[in-house]
Order: structure tokens, then sequence, then C-alpha cells
């Protein structure tokens, strides 16, 4: 998601008018995946990957229910089962993930 993206969202879209879309998360929302992108190159994976191999590391979290819309997408849901990220890419994350949340 990008902020271009956002901004030519049909008014219908119920992303339009969420705030995880709009200021002030947005911004934060955005430094996140651009952390996850930035994590991600390191181990040759996409910002989806890692975001959903550091949502299996959650103590709470016995399984993640992950849709897709396109083939390359569901690529990126096996690649996060290969994804072992270290305690420095956690703490990495998580600084921009308490942000955002």
């Amino acid at each position: 998601m990008t902020r271009e993206r956002i901004s030519k969202l049909p008014e219908d879209d119920w992303r339009k008018h969420h705030p995880d879309f709009n200021e002030p998360n947005l911004s934060a929302n955005l430094a996140l995946v651009e952390r996850l992108r930035s994590v991600g190159k390191r181990y040759g994976e996409s910002p989806g990957a890692v975001a959903i191999a550091w949502t299996l590391l959650h103590p709470a979290v016995t399984g993640a229910i992950v849709g897709a819309r396109k083939p390359e997408q569901v690529e990126e849901v096996v690649a996060a089962a290969s994804v072992h990220l270290s305690e420095a890419d956690l703490k990495e994350i998580e600084t921009v993930a308490e942000i955002a949340a």
C-alpha cells in the first residue's frame, strides 16, 4: 500500500475512511511497511512474508489467517515459513511497530 494508491481509492472503499489509512496512523503504518521491506531485503523476501513470519513469532499467535488475491501473494505466504528472523530483526521491526500501534 502506498499514499498514492490510498489517494486513488474510490469513496465507497472502506479503507478510504478507516483510521489506519488516514493520518496520523497512515504515516506510522507506512513506516512499518518500509521497515518490513528493509528486513525482507536481507532475506530476499517481500515485506508481506516478513510480516507473516513476525506475526507467527508472537507467543499469543498459534496460526495466521492470510488472504491472497493474486498468485504471487500465495508465494509470499509460503515464503514466510522459511523466514527466520533474528533478535535484531525483531527489535528493528518492533521499534517501528510500537509507533504504528
